[in-house]
């Protein structure tokens, strides 16, 4: 059985603040960072491998990957959902204009490392 993959994908010109932001929030939300803490979840930021070719900037995801014995992924994906939901309205409180809205997307098999 692979690890299991929950990605957070952003579309257009999502800048890298905002993304590294966003995958700091998503490591001290609660449970995640509980399975940070334990080794259960890695989490990391990287630029999206299908990003079309001569867009002018990179398209960006954060990975949740899950090791292979977590059995609770959906729960994760919609803990994942409610904690970027919960980031954009503290965005709105804090920051100037709308917050990127990424999608998570559904929890897949993965041979990532």
């Amino acid at each position: 059985m692979a690890a299991q993959v929950i990605r957070v994908r952003f579309d257009g010109n999502t800048d890298k603040n905002e993304v590294r932001a966003l995958k700091a929030w998503l490591e001290r939300e609660k449970p995640l960072e509980e399975l940070v803490r334990s080794g259960d979840l890695h989490i990391e930021e990287r630029v999206r491998e299908d990003t079309p070719l001569g867009q002018m900037g990179p398209d960006w995801e954060i990975v949740l990957q899950v090791v292979e014995t977590f059995t609770g992924v959906v729960t994760l994906a919609e803990q994942t959902k409610r904690a970027i939901d919960a980031w954009r309205a503290n965005r709105r409180r804090v920051g100037e204009g709308e917050p990127p809205n990424p999608r998570v997307e559904p929890p897949q098999d993965s041979d990532e490392e």
